[in-house]
């Protein structure tokens, strides 16, 4: 089973939520979580649920225990910034440091990264399509919950005024729903990506024209608290087999550097540096 997650606190999250009912067959069912009803689907033979969340989706760090059977979970959900940049988004949750906002401390979610190269790429080609005035972008990993299950966020933002926008939304209810039905392929392959900043444009790029997927993406703000166990953890909590880092070179600190490598020998993970 597939679990598709709004957050009743969330603006932008029962937007989505609006436009997958709206465009897709779910059918409300006589069972109730936390006081809303449960939406199930059959999406390419997948069977999938619909769920809204009482609190805020980065603190459902039991919903596994709730929905034991899930293969992947997608949190439908606002993204927020400072400036307020409209912007599409995908990433894994967890945490690399503390858990200051969910989660557990230094426990990433397990990554679907194939999963997420679907919801990035079919946000550029419908951004595209329908002329949308947003950035695409992959976010680093962070924030919680931190669950042993494939876990991704599909995200709008930055602000109240994209949050209401529904055509946005519609364009992130059908890229979640692309991933959904694409869910047991794994056509590109699977990488994380250490350095640079919050929002990847390189990794980004790279996954819409190369047939690579990111996983997890460590940023260059979290390297004071990289250490082997980080970089092991993000390269096993990922769905599929990764056998490459890639790194945005100039986008990680010289004092960082030699000891990245020596951490990247040590766990025989082959790595490849992007410059431009």
């Amino acid at each position: 089973m597939i679990l598709i997650a709004a957050s009743g606190k969330d603006m932008a999250s029962l937007n989505i939520k609006q436009q997958i009912l709206n465009s897709y067959n779910f059918n409300e069912t006589a069972e109730n979580f936390q006081g809303n009803p449960i939406y199930t689907s059959e999406v390419n033979g997948k069977d999938v649920k619909l769920v809204t969340l009482r609190d805020e989706s980065i603190y459902a760090q039991n919903i596994t225990k709730l929905f034991s059977d899930s293969e992947l979970i997608v949190f439908i959900s606002r993204h927020s910034s400072v400036a307020g940049t409209p912007t599409l988004s995908t990433h894994t949750p967890g945490n690399l440091g503390e858990a200051k906002l969910g989660g557990i401390p230094r426990k990433v979610s397990v990554s679907p990264a194939n999963a997420m190269r679907s919801v990035l790429r079919a946000m550029m080609r419908l951004k595209e399509e329908r002329q949308l005035d947003y950035e695409v972008s992959y976010e680093c990993t962070h924030h919680g919950p931190s669950l042993n299950v494939p876990t991704m966020f599909a995200e709008l933002g930055s602000s109240p005024k994209q949050w209401e926008d529904s055509k946005a939304a519609e364009a992130v209810a059908h890229a979640t729903i692309e991933a959904v039905a694409e869910f047991d392929n794994f056509p590109a392959k699977a990488v994380i990506g250490i350095g640079g900043p919050h929002y990847n444009k390189k990794f980004t790029r790279m996954a819409l024209d190369k047939n690579l997927a990111f996983g997890h993406i460590i940023p260059k703000y979290a390297f004071p608290k990289i250490d082997l166990e980080t970089i092991k953890q993000c390269t096993e909590r990922t769905l599929e087999k990764v056998e490459l880092a890639v790194l945005d070179w100039k986008g990680i600190k010289g004092e960082y550097k030699p000891n990245l490598v020596e951490m990247l020998n040590e766990l025989g993970l082959s790595f490849k540096k992007v410059k431009h």
